[in-house]
Formats: C-alpha cells, sequence, structure tokens
C-alpha cells in the first residue's frame, strides 16, 4: 500500500461551553477544557498545554522512529519540559507575536546506545518533527537535549526524590 505524502484532515468540534472543545479524531473524543479556576469543566487539558503535549508527543514518535531507521535502542524514554508562556496574549491584554518565546525539552534516554548515536536521533528528530517545526516556525526558541541517563543518574537525592 502507497502512503499518500500529503493529506487533508477533517473534523468537526463541540463547544458545549466557552471553555469546552470535544473534537472527534479517528475513533477517539478529545476533550480540551480550561481548568475550574479558568470557568472550565478540568476534564482535559488547556489549549496551550496540548499545544506542550502535542510537542512532546511529536518528540517522542519521531524520535523513536529515526532510532529505528538506524537500529539505535532509546530504551526507556522520559520527556522533561519547561516552557514559558507569556500570557498576556490569553488573557486579552495585548497581541503576542510569539506566545511561547522558549521551550526546552530534555529527553533522558536509559539507553546502551551512546551519547553520539542519541545526539544524531535528536538532529534528525529535529528535521522531522512536524510540532517542533510549528513552533519554531512562530519564533519560538527551541532547545532539545537528548541526553544518556544511566541508573546512576537516577539515584534518590537526601530528600528521597529521583535527581
Amino acid at each position: 500500500m502507497k502512503v499518500k505524502p500529503v493529506v487533508t484532515y477533517r473534523t468537526t468540534a463541540q463547544c458545549p461551553t466557552h471553555a469546552r472543545t470535544e473534537i472527534p479524531i479517528r475513533d477517539l473524543d478529545v476533550v480540551v477544557d480550561e481548568p475550574v479556576e479558568r470557568g472550565g469543566t478540568n476534564l482535559g487539558p488547556s489549549p496551550t498545554e496540548t499545544a506542550m503535549a502535542a510537542l512532546i508527543a511529536c518528540t517522542n514518535v519521531i524520535g523513536h522512529k529515526n532510532a529505528h531507521r538506524f537500529g539505535i535502542d532509546l530504551g526507556t524514554v522520559t520527556i522533561d519540559a519547561k516552557c514559558r508562556l507569556d500570557r498576556r496574549g490569553v488573557l486579552m491584554e495585548e497581541e503576542i507575536d510569539v506566545p511561547f518565546p522558549e521551550i526546552e525539552l530534555t529527553v533522558k534516554c536509559d539507553t546502551p546506545a551512546s551519547q553520539e548515536e542519541l545526539t544524531r536521533v535528536g538532529e534528525e528528530t529535529a528535521k522531522y518533527c512536524a510540532i517542533a517545526k510549528l513552533f519554531e516556525a512562530a519564533g519560538t526558541d527551541l532547545t532539545v537535549n537528548w541526553v544518556k541517563q544511566t541508573n546512576k543518574d537516577k539515584r534518590p537525592d537526601f530528600l528521597g526524590g529521583e535527581k
């Protein structure tokens, strides 16, 4: 079966309240909502949280596809995200050209792969992650660090949590 290189997605969302949007996607019902303190019902992530989640998920999916292409085992992957959101736009205070001025992802892989192999996967992932490209085209300073994590990197700190 030949895969189409360009597709058109269509859906019709229901908007039962000012804060909640219900979007059918494939056989799923996706709910995007605001927290209670912003007038929502907290049945799902907010639109801006959904954007961050999409970036994290795309990094995971495309990263694994690239690793598979190169025969690299990523092992156990966790992704830490740190995002700056200029809320003046969503608060209706003023128009903001770059609502997400900075995003940093740290992709931690507990893997037998070398740091050089992880760096290669990261470089290739940057070329193909559609959501990362959206953020960068919007002017976001996006940094994605792929790091090899070992068991000693996960040792408990003095408070009992992981480092």
